[in-house]
């Protein structure tokens, strides 16, 4: 079992302050995090004090993370038709890359939204323009180490970043996609129709990506299981090996030479069973499908 180079981590709640999901990594001993920066259902985001940033900071270097990613809210819809929800959306972008400049979280991970029934080209055309305004802004400017990532979609309703065409369509229209990539979330790429459980089946889904969007621009990969079978077009993350991915499916994954140094993390469900251990559970499934050699060559 080869761990060593394993960057792994979750999602944790920063309920008991920056500083304390710190903490709770460690206790998971975990060496990668991904955090909510306020309330992921509201649009309201206070600027983080000078001291907290500083306390976060000194208390991450002397941590285990190396590697950390801030998910934005739900609400966020760079693709939406609806001028207010639209503005919001950027402007809470922009919040979330100053608060992450000010921690020095490299990464930013974003949904790009929905275009609610005004058609693909619109919403493609939309979220271009807000990623242009975004990458303009004195936020990205100032924060030069920020990097935005768009996940991919699971293909519900009319959501925008379903495919790698759609998400490379997006980056290679921007005004300046230097700082721009992508992250992979397992259960809405096998949603969407990527097959994962097969060496044949995952090397046509990372070479789809790397002739659309390119490989060096995939970042992160979010480890989930699926409820729902390939193609389903349905959102439901299931524990490590208990959805229709299965452990093969992760095992491939995980080990995969185009893969396997970028950073893992889990999303899946809190509990297993009714109780509250399921982040043990399924970090400890991961780090035993891990191995010493390189997969699907």
């Amino acid at each position: 079992m080869a761990n060593d180079n394993l960057i792994l981590g979750c999602h944790l709640s920063i309920s008991q302050g920056f500083t304390s999901v710190i903490d709770a990594a460690e206790a998971l001993g975990i060496n990668a995090l991904q955090i909510f920066s306020h309330n992921a259902r509201s649009w309201k985001i206070d600027p983080i004090s000078v001291e907290t940033a500083e306390s976060f900071q000194y208390r991450r270097e002397a941590s285990t993370i190396c590697y950390m990613v801030i998910h934005t809210m739900y609400l966020i819809n760079l693709a939406s038709p609806e001028e207010k929800i639209y503005r919001h959306s950027i402007d809470s972008l922009r919040a979330e890359i100053a608060t992450a400049g000010m921690l020095k979280i490299d990464h930013i991970n974003t949904h790009i939204g929905s275009h609610k029934g005004s058609g693909v080209e619109t919403g493609i055309t939309r979220a271009v323009a807000a990623l242009n305004e975004v990458i303009a802004s004195p936020e990205f400017r100032d924060y030069k180490n920020v990097k935005i990532l768009l996940e991919n979609t699971a293909g519900t309703g009319t959501t925008i970043g379903t495919t790698f065409a759609e998400l490379g369509r997006i980056i290679n229209s921007l005004s300046d996609n230097s700082r721009v990539g992508i992250s992979f979330d397992s259960c809405h790429g096998f949603a969407a129709g990527y097959e994962l459980r097969t060496t044949a089946g995952l090397n046509q889904t990372l070479e789809e990506c790397d002739a659309l969007v390119g490989i060096e621009r995939l970042h992160l990969i979010h480890l989930n299981d699926s409820q729902y079978p390939l193609a389903a077009r349905r959102d439901r993350h299931q524990h490590i090996g208990q959805g229709e991915i299965g452990e093969y499916g992760f095992r491939l994954l995980i080990n995969d030479h185009r893969l396997r140094h970028l950073p893992f993390i889990l999303e899946t469900p809190k509990e297993i069973d009714g109780k509250p251990n399921a982040d043990q559970i399924n970090l400890q499934t991961i780090r035993q499908l891990r191995t010493d050699e390189d997969s699907t060559s």
